[in-house]
């Protein structure tokens, strides 16, 4: 597809947060069913990510970390630095009830043909949860990413990224969702060519 991935410049975590457009489903052909809001502020020691989730039966059974979050809801961020489209890049994943799948990712053809995935490898200082809001069955998770997690010594002054949701409601269709489109059906996440711009302003 010809459609340029969105660029959004992040504020500094003392300037407050930026808000991200809403999700497409990952076909691109509508917006979400389900809506998903997600912040984003950063700071010299860490990323600060929160996702908002509006749902009516928020679940998940998984408990361990690393576990195949994917195959129930979960809402996942694929990361990395520079402005070039990544070969390797970070995979985080968080689920209603606040389990954690974070692995790095070799992609080297930008269509998970060789694509390997280090599930060893732990962000070191990474800082996560995810809790139901009160209203409805809606969930939040946020993660602070440190930096040094990602082998920086440094905030980089952009980076490549995308936000996606999986939603599975009982008895229904599921959704496949995310910030920007990958344009596959059936729906496919990893496709780095797809990531947007994140820009950190200063």
């Amino acid at each position: 597809m010809g459609v340029t991935p969105p660029r959004v410049g992040v504020v500094h975590l003392g300037a407050g947060r930026t808000e991200l457009t809403a999700f497409v489903r990952a076909d691109g052909r509508a917006q979400a069913c389900w809506p998903t809001q997600v912040e984003l502020a950063w700071e010299e020691s860490h990323l600060h990510v929160r996702f908002h989730c509006c749902d009516d039966d928020a679940w998940g059974t998984f408990t361990e970390r690393d576990d195949p979050l994917w195959q129930q809801e979960v809402v996942e961020l694929f990361l990395a630095p520079g402005e070039a489209v990544p070969t390797r890049y970070f995979e985080f994943e968080l689920s209603p009830a606040g389990v954690l799948f974070d692995a790095r990712v070799f992609n080297p053809h930008g269509d998970r043909i060789g694509m390997q995935v280090d599930t060893q490898w732990n962000c070191s200082g990474l800082e996560w949860g995810a809790e139901p809001t009160g209203e409805r069955a809606d969930w939040r998770a946020h993660l602070a990413i440190p930096w040094r997690g990602l082998d920086l010594a440094a905030p980089p002054s952009t980076l490549r990224a995308n936000f996606y949701r999986i939603e599975r409601p009982h008895g229904g269709e599921p959704e496949f969702s995310c910030w920007s489109p990958t344009f596959t059906s059936p729906a496919d996440f990893h496709r780095p060519s797809r990531f947007g711009v994140l820009d950190l302003i200063r």
